[in-house]
């Protein structure tokens, strides 16, 4: 109410503050037209001076437009099983007529034609697919580079880059021994040495025992950072039915290498137990078993190994070829005398090894076979016999006479070798890992 009326209509003020105001007003309208005018004023009537403006044109370095970058694009394939050059040329995008050319038929790419399955090829190619370098590895190892050097190609050879890398697997047994090799990683050719390495000791096929363990200290060796085959084992141990059994590599030169155990006895037997890699026992040694083809009992004094066609049969201890060729029963068979009083006989074999003949030296798991069926045979196995002084006994519990242990002139270079792999094989002895690299 109050702020409603205070100014209300109708109130008279006071003459002396009417004059007031109007004197106010007036005194005001003169110094409003003065800022009016000065906002109003043009800046030279201030007697200013004027700027002055120099343009100069400058000449700049002219810069060459940048040449565009020529992308190139790697890539990687493996040969396959049945790949032809267009085929593994298709695979690393190459599109490139010039260089199809040169790889099908140029000398110095031979290689290339002939690279085995597996074998890894890596290509560096333009954005339009043309052929800048192909690389691979070739089976010794050496690196070859087919490069293009102008409107041609050039193969040039590299030496090898070769590297050796330790790696480490253990295992326990659960059903056999491949089962485990598998689930620990381990290769499948360093399965096999393991399985020959302890073969003079371990039945494989009958001693074998759930919780059996095993660790393998291997190598294998690079090229290039890619890896060229799997090496040696060089220090294993196996514990089989709570006994334990170690071996250490020694090579005592460049031609010459062997297995021992941290003492220095030989790890090989004389004689392998078994003269193929890891098979199934169809028939065991026995002096009575009813023949599946005569229909009648008789012995069968060998050990029969199943095993697929073509599976290679390696000769069991040093000796010399006594017979080669078909006998009765045994069809395909190879005979080889060993220290005069062992006999070993390889029968229903497909095949000998290439030049394999009567009177001819082999050495222990040299290849003078392969697995057949001929003679009085069912199916692909091998018929294995071991026979001293003429009288067969089961190869697989016959004692086996043990190699030469390690020479006395060489003890000393041994024993460190030998400490520092068993140290390895003590550190990792009680590791629960399946694969520690």
């Amino acid at each position: 109410m109050l702020t409603q009326n205070q100014f209300g209509q109708g109130r008279k003020l006071p003459e002396n503050k009417k004059n007031l105001r109007w004197f106010v007003a007036l005194s005001t309208l003169p110094l409003l037209g003065v800022v009016t005018a000065f906002g109003l004023v043009p800046q030279t009537d201030f007697d200013l001076a004027s700027a002055r403006v120099a343009i100069e044109e400058i000449a700049l370095a002219k810069v060459a437009d940048p040449a565009p970058a020529s992308a190139s694009y790697w890539r990687d394939e493996r040969v396959q099983n049945g790949d032809t050059v267009a085929e593994l040329m298709t695979r690393l995008n190459i599109e490139d007529t010039a260089a199809s050319d040169y790889l099908r038929s140029a000398a110095e790419a031979v290689s290339f034609r002939k690279l085995p399955v597996g074998t890894e090829v890596q290509a560096e190619t333009t954005t339009s697919g043309g052929l800048i370098a192909l690389r691979y590895l070739n089976d010794n190892g050496t690196q070859v580079s087919i490069e293009k050097q102008g409107a041609t190609f050039k193969t040039l050879a590299l030496p090898a880059q070769l590297e050796k890398r330790l790696f480490v697997r253990t295992g326990e047994i659960k059903t056999n021994l491949y089962s485990a090799t598998d689930e620990a990683g381990l290769p499948e050719a360093a399965a096999n040495q393991l399985n020959e390495l302890f073969s003079g000791d371990i039945d494989f096929h009958h001693d074998l025992r759930k919780g059996d363990k095993f660790t393998v200290v291997y190598e294998m060796t690079y090229s290039n950072g890619a890896l060229l085959h799997i090496g040696r084992i060089q220090a294993a141990e196996f514990i089989n039915q709570g006994h334990t059994y170690r071996a250490v590599y020694f090579q005592k030169d460049n031609q010459h290498g062997d297995y021992y155990t941290p003492d220095g006895k030989s790890v090989h037997k004389a004689f392998l137990r078994s003269p193929i890699a890891y098979s199934r026992v169809s028939s065991s040694f026995s002096l009575s078993r009813f023949h599946p083809i005569l229909n009648k009992w008789r012995a069968h004094k060998g050990t029969d190994f199943a095993a697929p066609m073509g599976t290679k049969v390696k000769v069991t201890a040093d000796g010399i070829v006594s017979v080669v060729g078909r006998q009765g029963g045994y069809g395909n068979v190879i005979m080889v005398s060993h220290q005069s009083r062992y006999t070993t006989v390889y029968g229903h074999l497909s095949r000998f090894a290439k030049g394999l003949h009567k009177g001819q030296h082999v050495e222990q798991g040299e290849v003078i076979g392969y697995v057949g069926m001929t003679g009085l045979a069912t199916g692909p196995h091998l018929h294995y016999e071991f026979r001293v002084n003429g009288q067969q006994h089961d190869p697989l519990r016959v004692a086996l006479p043990d190699a030469k242990p390690i020479d006395a002139a060489d003890r000393a270079a041994f024993q460190p070798v030998a400490n520092d792999l068993v140290a390895r094989l003590n550190l990792l002895r009680n590791t629960n890992l399946a694969k520690l690299d």
